[in-house]
């Protein structure tokens, strides 16, 4: 896609410092960050505090390969900020909280948590690499108008926490790997040529749609995945009734089981829950045993996905890409 094109045509020029910065600007539009002590700052958290609060122009901020082992926050006053690793294997943000440290739970365990709005992410991995002892949050996200681009998303149980209910996140290109309920939460999120790799038998998503907002959970294109030994696997469950979520020309592995998708234990959610397929292919596909109160989209419906204005019709006017 052009938008992944475009960033790392320019990787190279921007880490080796051949855009040059007014030395009268007191705030950089371009800003490195290295572990090494060769760019402005050694952190992100750092680096976050060196752009200029509610500008009104883009900054870059360019992350040499290396580990960064912190708890990184972008915090709501910044906007149009796009944050580039210098490669997705090597360029890695990780922490190791989980929510049975100290009382910890589940929404205090991210690495990384994005409250700023047009904030984008490419050629990096955010990891939370906690031990399988209870939830344990990678990505945070609270802001509107994210955009993800080849990265790696790496954990456990609840990987992604898209938080905030009427914000519009866009994955493109995106490697995500959990075991439970790893692609959680109420915000309405686009997932295009994505691998959604599982790490045990478990659940994919449990969205918690608001019953006003139409679209929840979209894949297109995207590959679902299964580690050795991994075979029994739900694409979702509803963490709140009117959960939202479907899948649009995947190709499934036969991890993912014949009914498809699961009620959470409460048989009212079948009345509400709103889970739909189409075009999908593998040995997961098949919709013979699928659970009656899912949904198989005519060609017509699933048309209606290939218009972002429809997906993210909160506010029509933000397409990525555009």
């Amino acid at each position: 896609m052009k938008h992944l094109t475009s960033y790392l045509c320019g990787i190279v020029l921007l880490l080796t410092g051949a855009t040059p910065l007014s030395a009268q600007n007191q705030w950089k539009d371009t800003i490195r960050v290295a572990r090494d002590g060769t760019g402005d700052y050694r952190t992100l958290t750092e680096a976050m505090e060196g752009i200029r609060a509610f500008m009104d122009y883009k900054v870059t901020v360019l992350i040499k390969n290396g580990v960064y082992k912190e708890k990184v926050i972008v915090p709501s006053w910044l906007q149009n900020v796009d944050i580039i690793g210098e490669s997705v294997e090597n360029t890695i943000i990780t922490y190791d909280d989980h929510a049975n440290i100290n009382k910890m739970g589940t929404f205090r365990t991210y690495t990384v948590k994005v409250q700023g709005n047009s904030i984008t992410f490419s050629n990096l991995t955010i990891e939370n690499n906690a031990a399988r002892m209870g939830q344990a949050v990678a990505l945070h996200t609270e802001g509107d108008r994210l955009v993800f681009i080849h990265c790696r998303l790496l954990g456990n149980q609840d990987t992604i926490y898209t938080g905030v209910a009427g914000t519009r996140l866009y994955f493109t290109d995106c490697y995500i790997e959990g075991t439970t309920d790893f692609i959680f939460g109420p915000s309405t999120a686009w997932f295009e040529n994505c691998e959604i790799r599982s790490k045990s038998n478990s659940y994919v998503t449990a969205a918690s749609t608001p019953e006003d907002v139409a679209v929840g959970y979209v894949f297109k294109n995207c590959k679902l995945t299964a580690e050795p030994g991994v075979d029994k696997v739900y694409l979702g469950r509803p963490w709140r009734p009117y959960a939202a979520t479907v899948f649009i020309n995947c190709e499934m592995g036969k991890h993912i089981r014949p009914e498809g998708w699961h009620n959470w234990g409460k048989t009212e959610n079948e009345q509400t829950a709103r889970y739909a397929e189409y075009g999908s292919t593998g040995e997961g596909a098949s919709t013979a045993n699928r659970v009656t109160w899912s949904k198989q989209l005519t060609k017509k419906e699933a048309a209606q996905y290939e218009n972002l204005s429809y997906v993210f019709r909160m506010c029509s006017d933000w397409i990525p890409g555009k």
